[in-house]
Protein backbone atom coordinates (compact mmCIF):
# COMPACT_ATOMS: atom_id res chain seq x y z
CA UNK A 1 0.00 0.00 0.00
CA UNK A 2 1.20 3.12 -0.99
CA UNK A 3 1.86 5.64 1.89
CA UNK A 4 -1.19 8.32 2.37
CA UNK A 5 1.42 10.94 3.61
CA UNK A 6 2.49 10.96 -0.11
CA UNK A 7 -0.68 12.06 -1.57
CA UNK A 8 -0.52 14.58 1.19
CA UNK A 9 2.46 16.08 -0.30
CA UNK A 10 1.22 15.70 -3.87
CA UNK A 11 -1.94 17.97 -2.88
CA UNK A 12 -0.42 20.73 -0.91
CA UNK A 13 2.48 20.74 -3.73
CA UNK A 14 -0.85 21.01 -6.79
CA UNK A 15 -2.24 23.41 -4.38
CA UNK A 16 0.43 25.87 -4.59
CA UNK A 17 1.22 25.32 -8.20
CA UNK A 18 -2.90 26.11 -8.80
CA UNK A 19 -2.74 29.12 -6.96
CA UNK A 20 0.36 30.68 -8.50
CA UNK A 21 -0.28 29.37 -12.29
CA UNK A 22 -2.30 32.52 -12.73
CA UNK A 23 -0.44 35.32 -10.40
CA UNK A 24 0.35 38.53 -12.37
CA UNK A 25 4.03 38.76 -12.17
CA UNK A 26 3.70 41.77 -9.78
CA UNK A 27 1.91 39.56 -7.22
CA UNK A 28 4.86 37.39 -7.02
CA UNK A 29 6.77 40.36 -5.15
CA UNK A 30 3.99 40.72 -3.17
CA UNK A 31 5.15 40.26 0.69
CA UNK A 32 4.00 37.62 3.37
CA UNK A 33 3.30 37.60 6.58
CA UNK A 34 6.80 35.19 6.71
CA UNK A 35 9.00 37.61 8.13
CA UNK A 36 11.06 39.12 5.07
CA UNK A 37 9.82 36.96 2.16
CA UNK A 38 7.94 37.79 -0.78
CA UNK A 39 4.84 35.27 -2.44
CA UNK A 40 8.06 34.07 -5.03
CA UNK A 41 10.58 33.63 -1.74
CA UNK A 42 8.08 31.43 -0.34
CA UNK A 43 7.29 28.96 -3.24
CA UNK A 44 11.35 29.19 -3.71
CA UNK A 45 11.89 27.91 -0.05
CA UNK A 46 9.51 24.91 -0.62
CA UNK A 47 11.41 24.46 -3.66
CA UNK A 48 14.42 24.70 -2.12
CA UNK A 49 13.62 21.74 0.92
CA UNK A 50 12.82 18.98 -1.97
CA UNK A 51 15.55 19.48 -3.39
CA UNK A 52 17.82 19.37 -0.75
CA UNK A 53 15.94 15.97 -0.14
CA UNK A 54 16.87 15.10 -4.14
CA UNK A 55 20.55 15.37 -2.54
CA UNK A 56 21.16 18.84 -3.67
CA UNK A 57 23.19 21.33 -1.55
CA UNK A 58 21.79 24.63 -0.50
CA UNK A 59 23.41 27.91 -1.94
CA UNK A 60 25.70 29.83 0.25
CA UNK A 61 24.85 32.81 1.08
CA UNK A 62 26.89 35.78 0.00
CA UNK A 63 27.05 37.55 2.74
CA UNK A 64 26.02 38.14 6.13
CA UNK A 65 22.54 36.62 6.95
CA UNK A 66 19.59 38.95 7.24
CA UNK A 67 17.83 39.77 10.82
CA UNK A 68 15.12 37.46 10.38
CA UNK A 69 17.14 34.34 10.62
CA UNK A 70 18.03 33.29 13.48
CA UNK A 71 19.65 29.50 13.27
CA UNK A 72 21.48 27.70 10.82
CA UNK A 73 18.50 26.17 9.01
CA UNK A 74 17.54 29.56 8.67
CA UNK A 75 20.94 30.13 6.78
CA UNK A 76 19.99 27.60 4.72
CA UNK A 77 16.48 28.56 4.02
CA UNK A 78 17.51 31.61 3.40
CA UNK A 79 20.36 30.43 0.92
CA UNK A 80 17.87 28.65 -1.21
CA UNK A 81 15.64 31.98 -1.10
CA UNK A 82 18.13 34.52 -2.59
CA UNK A 83 19.51 31.81 -4.95
CA UNK A 84 15.29 32.04 -6.87
CA UNK A 85 15.19 36.10 -6.10
CA UNK A 86 16.74 36.62 -10.12
CA UNK A 87 13.61 34.27 -11.91
CA UNK A 88 10.24 35.10 -12.87
CA UNK A 89 7.29 33.60 -11.91
CA UNK A 90 6.77 31.41 -14.80
CA UNK A 91 10.60 30.00 -14.04
CA UNK A 92 9.74 29.17 -10.61
CA UNK A 93 6.85 27.74 -11.25
CA UNK A 94 8.46 25.51 -13.85
CA UNK A 95 10.82 24.79 -10.88
CA UNK A 96 8.11 23.77 -8.50
CA UNK A 97 6.23 21.29 -11.32
CA UNK A 98 9.96 19.70 -11.85
CA UNK A 99 10.72 19.47 -8.31
CA UNK A 100 7.37 17.96 -7.31
CA UNK A 101 7.61 15.29 -10.04
CA UNK A 102 11.12 14.26 -8.66
CA UNK A 103 10.18 13.78 -5.00
CA UNK A 104 6.63 12.12 -6.12
CA UNK A 105 8.45 9.50 -8.37
CA UNK A 106 11.38 9.43 -5.70
CA UNK A 107 8.93 8.33 -2.53
CA UNK A 108 6.48 6.44 -4.34
CA UNK A 109 9.66 4.26 -5.69
CA UNK A 110 10.57 3.87 -1.49
CA UNK A 111 10.27 0.35 0.07
CA UNK A 112 8.36 -0.32 2.94
CA UNK A 113 11.14 -0.12 5.13
CA UNK A 114 12.11 2.89 4.58
CA UNK A 115 9.52 4.84 6.07
CA UNK A 116 10.43 3.55 9.63
CA UNK A 117 13.90 4.53 9.19
CA UNK A 118 15.32 7.16 11.49
CA UNK A 119 15.89 10.82 9.61
CA UNK A 120 17.36 13.56 10.13
CA UNK A 121 15.15 16.92 10.23
CA UNK A 122 15.51 20.41 11.34
CA UNK A 123 14.18 19.68 14.48
CA UNK A 124 15.94 16.49 15.33
CA UNK A 125 15.60 12.85 14.47
CA UNK A 126 12.93 11.10 13.72
CA UNK A 127 11.12 8.37 11.32
CA UNK A 128 10.72 9.18 7.51
CA UNK A 129 6.79 9.45 7.46
CA UNK A 130 7.15 11.42 10.52
CA UNK A 131 9.42 14.39 8.78
CA UNK A 132 7.35 13.75 5.76
CA UNK A 133 4.06 14.94 7.48
CA UNK A 134 6.39 17.65 8.77
CA UNK A 135 6.86 18.67 4.82
CA UNK A 136 3.02 18.15 4.42
CA UNK A 137 2.87 21.02 7.49
CA UNK A 138 5.73 23.17 5.86
CA UNK A 139 3.92 23.57 2.56
CA UNK A 140 0.49 23.94 3.58
CA UNK A 141 1.53 26.68 6.03
CA UNK A 142 3.25 28.42 2.94
CA UNK A 143 0.51 28.40 0.49
CA UNK A 144 -1.73 29.79 3.53
CA UNK A 145 0.93 32.65 3.30
CA UNK A 146 0.50 33.51 -0.49
CA UNK A 147 -3.43 33.17 0.19
CA UNK A 148 -3.33 35.49 2.55
CA UNK A 149 -0.61 37.86 0.49
CA UNK A 150 -2.84 37.87 -2.58
CA UNK A 151 -6.28 37.97 -0.71
CA UNK A 152 -7.06 34.02 -1.72
CA UNK A 153 -8.96 31.85 -0.03
CA UNK A 154 -7.70 29.96 2.26
CA UNK A 155 -7.58 26.05 2.30
CA UNK A 156 -8.52 25.03 5.72
CA UNK A 157 -10.12 21.32 5.17
CA UNK A 158 -8.98 18.00 3.05
CA UNK A 159 -6.84 16.33 4.14
CA UNK A 160 -3.56 17.98 4.02
CA UNK A 161 -5.25 20.77 6.24
CA UNK A 162 -6.84 18.41 8.68
CA UNK A 163 -2.88 16.97 9.20
CA UNK A 164 -1.70 20.47 9.63
CA UNK A 165 -4.04 21.98 12.00
CA UNK A 166 -3.82 18.34 13.92
CA UNK A 167 -0.32 19.50 14.56
CA UNK A 168 -1.19 22.43 15.90
CA UNK A 169 -3.56 21.93 18.03
CA UNK A 170 -1.01 18.80 19.42
CA UNK A 171 1.20 21.71 20.61
CA UNK A 172 -1.29 23.20 23.02
CA UNK A 173 -0.45 21.30 25.66
CA UNK A 174 3.56 22.92 25.46
CA UNK A 175 2.24 26.46 24.94
CA UNK A 176 -0.46 26.54 27.62
CA UNK A 177 1.97 24.61 30.46
CA UNK A 178 5.22 25.99 29.22
CA UNK A 179 4.93 28.94 27.24
CA UNK A 180 2.33 30.44 29.08
CA UNK A 181 3.36 29.48 32.21
CA UNK A 182 -0.45 28.33 33.27
CA UNK A 183 -0.75 27.67 36.95
CA UNK A 184 -1.83 24.14 38.58
CA UNK A 185 -5.34 23.42 38.23
CA UNK A 186 -5.97 25.81 35.37
CA UNK A 187 -7.71 24.61 32.11
CA UNK A 188 -8.03 26.39 29.40
CA UNK A 189 -10.08 25.60 26.25
CA UNK A 190 -9.61 26.85 22.51
CA UNK A 191 -12.54 27.48 20.96
CA UNK A 192 -11.50 27.52 17.33
CA UNK A 193 -14.41 27.92 15.13
CA UNK A 194 -14.23 25.76 12.07
CA UNK A 195 -11.61 23.41 13.63
CA UNK A 196 -12.16 19.91 12.43
CA UNK A 197 -11.85 18.32 16.05
CA UNK A 198 -13.91 21.11 17.60
CA UNK A 199 -12.64 22.56 21.09
CA UNK A 200 -9.67 21.56 22.84
CA UNK A 201 -9.46 21.90 26.56
CA UNK A 202 -6.10 21.65 27.77
CA UNK A 203 -5.49 21.27 31.87
CA UNK A 204 -2.31 21.13 33.72
CA UNK A 205 -2.16 18.52 36.61
CA UNK A 206 0.96 17.68 38.56
CA UNK A 207 3.03 20.33 36.89
CA UNK A 208 1.99 18.86 33.43
CA UNK A 209 -0.29 20.43 31.04
CA UNK A 210 -2.34 17.89 28.91
CA UNK A 211 -5.33 17.34 26.79
CA UNK A 212 -8.30 16.75 28.04
CA UNK A 213 -11.05 14.56 26.57
CA UNK A 214 -13.89 17.17 27.14
CA UNK A 215 -14.79 20.47 27.70
CA UNK A 216 -15.22 21.52 31.64
CA UNK A 217 -18.21 23.20 32.50
CA UNK A 218 -16.35 26.10 33.89
CA UNK A 219 -12.58 26.24 32.71
CA UNK A 220 -10.32 28.73 33.93
CA UNK A 221 -10.20 30.65 30.40
CA UNK A 222 -11.78 29.81 27.28
CA UNK A 223 -10.46 31.37 24.07
CA UNK A 224 -12.59 31.80 21.41
CA UNK A 225 -11.38 32.97 17.61
CA UNK A 226 -11.79 31.64 14.10
CA UNK A 227 -9.79 28.94 12.58
CA UNK A 228 -7.80 31.64 9.83
CA UNK A 229 -6.38 33.66 13.19
CA UNK A 230 -5.89 30.11 15.07
CA UNK A 231 -3.29 28.96 12.80
CA UNK A 232 -1.70 32.66 11.46
CA UNK A 233 -1.43 33.42 15.70
CA UNK A 234 0.18 29.81 16.09
CA UNK A 235 2.61 30.16 13.31
CA UNK A 236 3.87 33.59 14.13
CA UNK A 237 1.80 35.32 11.17
CA UNK A 238 -0.08 37.56 13.11
CA UNK A 239 0.50 40.02 16.23
CA UNK A 240 -1.36 38.70 19.30
CA UNK A 241 -1.86 41.99 20.69
CA UNK A 242 -3.25 43.22 17.45
CA UNK A 243 -5.56 40.35 17.29
CA UNK A 244 -6.55 41.00 20.69
CA UNK A 245 -7.09 44.85 20.48
CA UNK A 246 -9.16 44.07 17.52
CA UNK A 247 -11.51 41.12 19.17
CA UNK A 248 -10.23 38.36 16.77
CA UNK A 249 -9.57 36.62 19.53
CA UNK A 250 -12.38 36.87 22.49
CA UNK A 251 -10.76 35.88 26.21
CA UNK A 252 -13.46 34.50 28.91
CA UNK A 253 -12.43 33.89 32.57
CA UNK A 254 -8.89 34.91 33.51
CA UNK A 255 -8.09 37.30 30.92
CA UNK A 256 -4.45 37.74 32.39
CA UNK A 257 -4.03 33.81 31.93
CA UNK A 258 -5.90 33.86 28.52
CA UNK A 259 -4.11 36.68 27.02
CA UNK A 260 -0.69 35.26 28.29
CA UNK A 261 -1.56 31.87 26.08
CA UNK A 262 -2.39 34.26 22.78
CA UNK A 263 1.21 36.01 23.14
CA UNK A 264 2.52 32.62 23.08
CA UNK A 265 0.48 30.87 20.93
CA UNK A 266 3.45 30.86 17.96
CA UNK A 267 5.37 27.42 18.35
CA UNK A 268 6.83 27.07 15.13
CA UNK A 269 10.79 27.68 14.21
Amino acid sequence: MPEPVVELLAEVWASIEALCADLPEAAWERPTECPGWSVQDVVVHVIGGERELLGDEPPALPGEAPGHVRNAQGERNEGWVLSGRPWSGTEVLDELRDVAARRLDQLRALPPEAWDREARSPIGPMPYRAFMEMRVFDAWVHDQDIRVAVDRPRVLRGPAAELSIGRLFAAMPYVVGKQAGAPEGATVVLDVDGAPAGPATIAVDGGRARALPSVPADPTVRLRLGLDDFWRLACGRRDPDEALAAGAVVVEGDVDLGQRVVRRLNHVI
